[in-house]
C-alpha cells in the first residue's frame, strides 16, 4: 500500500485504535476486541513488549491497516516496516523519522501541537499531522489552524473519546485517533474485551463510518 493510498483508506474509515500496554498477550487481544468493534486501521506503539510481533502478526490480516507508534528514529522506522508497518507515528516532528518513511514508502505521522510544528512537518513530507497533545481549544482550535492552512491533514489523538469525536470531525480534522478512552488500562488488566469491543462500536459509530 503506498502512502497516498494510506491517507486515502484512513480519510474514509475517520478513526485508528492506538494501543499503548505492558503485555504483549493482553495488547494482541485488546486489539482484537477494537477490531470486532469495527477498527480497520489499527496502532502499536514500540513501548509494547514485542511490539514488531505484533505488528508482524496483525498486518497479515486482510482489511486491516497496521501503523507503528512512538518511532524515534531510522532503525525504529527501517524495523517497523519490515515487520509490517503501512505508517509510523511519532510523539514529536524528526525531519530523519520522515525522510526514513517516505523512503520505505510508508506513509509519516509526526506528532505536532503547534501550527508551525504543523507547517515544519507538512513541508518535510509528513502525509498527516498527529496533534499531540490536544490542545485545550480542542475542535475550536482546529478550525483557526485550517482558516489560513486548508491543506494540512490534522489528527487530534490524546484526550479523543467517542463522545467528543464527532466535534472533531465537524471541526474539519481528516481522522481522530482513540487511545487511553478506547483502551483503559484497568479493563486491560481485568480481561474486560468485551467492554473494550463494545467502547470501539460507540468510537467507530461517533466518527460516522
Amino acid at each position: 500500500m503506498t502512502p497516498d493510498a494510506f491517507v486515502q483508506f484512513f480519510g474514509q474509515e475517520k478513526g485508528s485504535a492506538i494501543l499503548r500496554s505492558n503485555d504483549q498477550e493482553n495488547a494482541a487481544l485488546a486489539m482484537e476486541a477494537a477490531i470486532r468493534g469495527g477498527f480497520r486501521v489499527i496502532e502499536f506503539t514500540l513501548t509494547i513488549p514485542g511490539a514488531y510481533d505484533l505488528l508482524h502478526d496483525f498486518s497479515r490480516r486482510d482489511g486491516l491497516i497496521v501503523g507503528a507508534g512512538t518511532v524515534m528514529n531510522q532503525d525504529q522506522a527501517q524495523q517497523s516496516v519490515e515487520a509490517g508497518a503501512r505508517f509510523l507515528v511519532s510523539p514529536v516532528v524528526d525531519e530523519a523519522v520522515i525522510g526514513a518513511a517516505n523512503e520505505l514508502g510508508v506513509a509519516a505521522m509526526p506528532g505536532t501541537h503547534t501550527p508551525t510544528e504543523m507547517l515544519r512537518a507538512h513541508r518535510a513530507g509528513a502525509q498527516l499531522c498527529k496533534l499531540f497533545p490536544a490542545p485545550a481549544g480542542g475542535p475550536a482550535w482546529v478550525r483557526s489552524v485550517l482558516g489560513p492552512m486548508p491543506f494540512l491533514k490534522i489528527v487530534p489523538t490524546n484526550g479523543v473519546d467517542h463522545q467528543n469525536a464527532g466535534d472533531w470531525i465537524a471541526a474539519g480534522v481528516f481522522a481522530v485517533g482513540f487511545v487511553a478512552p478506547l483502551f483503559p488500562a484497568e479493563e486491560i488488566e481485568a480481561g474486560r474485551w468485551d467492554a473494550i469491543e463494545e467502547r470501539a462500536r460507540k468510537c467507530i459509530s461517533a466518527v460516522g463510518t
